[in-house]
């Protein structure tokens, strides 16, 4: 009975593949910004630096929890799952220095955040990538 009990488990949880598509950061136009490494979004995602390498303020933005790509994103970044990084958010909140990355509920909606915010920063599905917004990093 545990043996089958256990087959069913593995089954069930790898019958649910990991997200297999590219994941690009994007920024407004007009940012000065043409492209970021890790180590620049790992400061910005994980609240150690609240600007882009210029100077100028960064509004960083998540896709909303559940979404494969933001467990994808941090996966790749920072080697941690979104539970992970959502405790590391609650410690650093308790200083109150900084604030966690704002969620928003799609790679459509970053899109239009980007697109009219010069200092918003988020990342997307590579599917939804266009013209009007500007590709800094993409993780495969």
């Amino acid at each position: 009975m545990n043996k089958l009990l256990l087959t069913l488990v593995l089954c069930v949880l790898t019958s649910y593949p990991a997200y297999a598509g590219d994941i690009v950061v994007i920024v407004n136009q007009s940012n000065s910004t043409a492209e970021l490494s890790q180590r620049d979004l790992i400061d910005l995602y994980m609240g150690k630096n609240l600007a882009f390498p210029d100077g100028d303020s960064a509004d960083t933005y998540d896709l909303d929890m559940g979404s494969e790509v933001r467990e994808h994103f941090y996966r790749s970044l920072v080697n941690k799952s979104v539970a992970q990084v959502n405790a590391y958010w609650a410690r650093l909140l308790f200083t109150g220095r900084v604030k966690p990355p704002k969620e928003v509920t799609d790679s459509r909606a970053i899109i239009e955040l980007v697109r009219t915010n010069p200092s918003a920063i988020g990342y997307i599905d590579s599917n939804y990538l266009d013209a009007t917004v500007k590709e800094v990093y993409r993780i495969h």
